[in-house]
């Protein structure tokens, strides 16, 4: 489809905001799953994601450790302090 085929946007494009259903979570739910186009979305963040693979899982542990390891050397600790 081309630029030049698209009608003009009389509107501005309305924002959806979606928070984790997890209960007690209040982050940004930018992860969305519907088995069918007529069953409502449920969003939830990545942390509580319930359809994440395995390699997903585990780069997402490998950042978490990775930020941990950076913030004890920032704070000039050992994990024991900690």
């Amino acid at each position: 489809m081309s630029d030049t085929d698209r009608r003009p946007l009389t509107e501005a494009p309305q924002m959806y905001v979606h928070y984790c259903e997890e209960k007690g979570c209040e982050e940004w739910g930018g992860w969305g799953n519907s088995p069918s186009p007529a069953v409502t979305t449920r969003w939830w963040c990545f942390e509580h994601f319930p359809h994440k693979s395995y390699e997903q899982e585990q780069a997402h542990r490998r950042k978490l450790e990775a930020a941990g390891d950076i913030v004890q050397r920032l704070l000039g600790g050992s994990p024991a302090h900690l």
